[in-house]
């Protein structure tokens, strides 16, 4: 039983890992060539966070309950987007000292 729930968990997340968008779209920011993309990204969280704010209204005016888990989905998403930034930032400044320290170590080494 414990093994059926391992191996469901395993394949769940592998299924929204590859094909949920935002989830791709955080693969292709922690990319090196995506980093850069990263501040851009958090402006994508304001759309997400007005969507639930919109969607908690419709709630309020009667709508079927189920879409409390479109409200949790989609501020999950819009802080996603907003962690993003920073962080994308902040990797983007270590490879770039990663590199600029492997050209110097180069040079070094090429000096007789």
């Amino acid at each position: 039983m414990f093994r059926l729930l391992i191996v469901v968990s395993i394949h769940v997340r592998n299924f929204l890992r590859r094909y949920m968008p935002t989830n791709v779209l955080a693969d292709a920011i922690r990319a090196r060539r995506g980093m850069k993309w990263g501040p851009a990204v958090m402006l994508l969280a304001v759309p997400y966070f007005a969507a639930a704010v919109w969607l908690a209204g419709l709630i309020d005016q009667g709508a079927p309950g189920w879409l409390h888990l479109l409200v949790l989905l989609t501020i999950w998403n819009g802080f996603k987007m907003l962690w993003l930034g920073p962080a994308s930032v902040a990797w983007l400044t270590r490879a770039r000292l990663r590199e600029a320290g492997a050209r110097r170590r180069a040079a070094a080494s090429r000096r007789p």
